[in-house]
């Protein structure tokens, strides 16, 4: 039989004492979290154990003594052992460790039926050369060194959600240890500066850690939600005024990306400005995602607010979006010459021809129209609209997309135009064909059933399969070539919506910790031999094995609106064959993770 032991590092060279820990429930293993020094009074030792069971509600108890032999105290083994009578146990463990020796050695002390201790030594089993069989089977001890400080602050994956029955879904035994280290964080609070009776020996005896900005940070955490939760009441009242809830706002708002990044980033601040602690691991590590790539954000908007407004960037940049217009303009003029001529060697049908693509020529001349009408207020829009990055680079890009799809509505138009008429063609012939056949389309059951037509119906509907299978091709060039400029705009709204997610999404605080702090995440141990002498226990150290990049960004990417359907590329091909429309805007569901 194994006994393991999980003995902290800060405790090898501490003065002899008591050792204060947890027996695992379920497992032959004991955790050691300090060792109080010699001297003390056992009164005293309860008494402070049971002030540290009501903080930390953990089972701690004295586990057995700590030995480091010095000058003046021979008998203190003796002594420590003693102290078994006062602190019953059903095992007491009593641990040397002698100069110049880095191994211990361990003693398990057992009570008997009487209630006395009966000490039983465990040695190291060695096999004889002869083959001579030994007495009974001795327990093992084998020790486990952990950094008491790295296993307090890290959190073991895949993190459990809820509180698991012992009986049907019992926790793993390195599970325990960490649950018990880290829960036992009011008694590291003890150091050599306290004027107690007691002093003790952990990862914090020498000096608490703190830190004065992050004691003042959260001082002032409380009464800046309360401002901030007043401002959000404010601007939700503002938001549920009635009219906003006309219909064309309505519809308006659930179109553009700068309001659905307002609502989203409106939740944020909810999230954030509440002044209920955070509980349990993973509502702490969302609020701290969300904080972090907020203030990143915002960052990043102040420096592109910097740039924008420095060296009359905006001036140039309005300067240069007219002679775009026209410069688009005029290669959708000669384009649709092009198409109106004899595009690549191909026969149109000349009259069809003329006439869509006059259409299309007289649309490019409003819209030219409207972009002059329009010059010279695009600086001030610019200008105001650029004030937008101080709230943050995804606001900046949200309106960004919201101006590409403003600027390029003409090419929505002529896309919308094109698929229609292609739609309407291909849905006409589709059924002309199942005239051929003698079938038709069951509206109430949604299926093509059988049936019968005359000679005039036959007559008619050859006549209109004809004439529609002749203009299929001209009106299928100009869908073809409006469908391409429609899926340029939409990849370039498709990167900037992906930026936008990208950075609500991604959990830079939970990066930065696996980046800097690697232990805080961890995805389980690995064990190392850190000594093996003879006539000592076998001394393993523990160290952490930290999460993969990709299973933090899995675990803790904050959830945020889909920006499209969840389409295939089949079922967008499909979209395309047969004519259906690709909205510019972003369609709002629910939320994903």
């Amino acid at each position: 039989m194994v006994l393991k032991i999980f003995f902290p590092q800060c405790c090898n060279r501490a003065e002899s004492g008591l050792l204060v820990g947890r027996w695992i429930s379920g497992h032959n293993s004991a955790v050691v979290l300090a060792v109080i020094h010699y001297p003390f009074i056992p009164g005293q030792v309860k008494q402070y154990l049971q002030q540290m069971r009501a903080q930390s509600r953990v089972e701690l108890s004295v586990l057995g003594s700590w030995s480091l032999p010095k000058e003046g105290q021979e008998g203190m083994e003796s002594f420590l052992r003693d102290l078994s009578t006062i602190f019953p146990q059903e095992r007491w463990l009593q641990i040397n460790r002698e100069m110049g020796k880095t191994g211990f050695t361990c003693q398990v002390l057992s009570r008997d039926q009487n209630g006395r201790a009966a000490q039983q030594e465990t040695k190291k089993k060695t096999e004889e050369g002869d083959g001579e069989a030994g007495g009974d089977e001795e327990e093992k001890v084998i020790f486990v060194h952990y950094e008491q400080r790295k296993v307090m602050l890290s959190q073991l994956h895949p993190i459990e959600n809820g509180v698991p029955d012992p009986k049907t879904d019992p926790p793993s035994e390195l599970r325990q240890m960490f649950q018990t280290v880290a829960h036992s964080q009011p008694l590291f609070f003890m150091d050599k500066y306290d004027d107690g009776p007691l002093k003790s020996t952990h990862w914090q005896s020498e000096g608490r850690e703190a830190s004065i900005v992050v004691e003042l940070l959260k001082q002032a955490s409380v009464p800046l939600c309360l401002l901030v939760s007043w401002l959000l009441s404010v601007w939700t009242w503002i938001c549920n005024i009635r009219i906003f809830s006309l219909y064309p706002l309505r519809f308006l708002s659930s179109k553009l990306s700068t309001c659905d990044q307002l609502s989203y980033r409106t939740e944020q601040m909810r999230t954030l400005s509440s002044v209920k602690p955070a509980v349990g691991h993973t509502h702490f590590m969302r609020k701290a995602n969300i904080l972090v790539s907020f203030l990143v954000d915002v960052a990043l908007g102040v420096l592109l607010m910097s740039w924008l407004y420095r060296d009359n960037h905006i001036t140039m940049l309005a300067n240069t979006l007219v002679p775009a217009a026209d410069h688009v303009a005029k290669e959708l003029d000669e384009l649709l010459q092009w198409l109106m001529g004899a595009p690549a060697g191909l026969k149109m049908n000349r009259a069809l021809d003329q006439v869509l693509g006059r259409f299309f020529l007289y649309h490019i001349h409003l819209w030219i129209s409207y972009i002059h009408l329009m010059s010279p207020f695009i600086e001030g829009i610019l200008w105001y609209g650029g004030l937008s990055a101080c709230l943050g680079l995804t606001f900046a890009l949200s309106l960004l997309s919201d101006m590409v799809a403003l600027l390029t509505f003409h090419i929505y138009c002529f896309y919308v135009y094109g698929a229609r008429l292609y739609c309407l063609k291909i849905y006409g012939l589709s059924s002309l064909w199942r005239l051929f056949r003698g079938k038709k389309w069951n509206v109430l059951r949604q299926r093509v059933d059988s049936c019968s037509y005359d000679l005039d119906q036959l007559f008619i509907g050859t006549l209109l399969f004809t004439v529609l299978l002749f203009l299929l091709p001209t009106t299928a060039l100009y869908y073809l070539v409006f469908t391409l400029l429609r899926l340029v705009v939409v990849l370039f709204q498709g990167v900037l919506h992906l930026s936008v997610d990208f950075i609500n999404s991604f959990p830079l605080f939970a990066m930065g910790l696996r980046l800097c702090r690697s232990y805080r995440l961890a995805e389980g141990v690995k064990f190392r031999v850190l000594c093996e002498e003879p006539g000592t226990a076998l001394h393993l150290l523990m160290e952490i094995n930290p999460l993969k990049c990709s299973t933090v960004v899995q675990t803790y990417r904050t959830p945020t609106y889909s920006c499209y359907p969840k389409d295939s590329w089949v079922a967008l091909v499909k979209k395309l064959f047969v004519g259906e429309l690709i909205y510019p805007w972003r369609h709002k569901t629910t939320k994903t993770d």
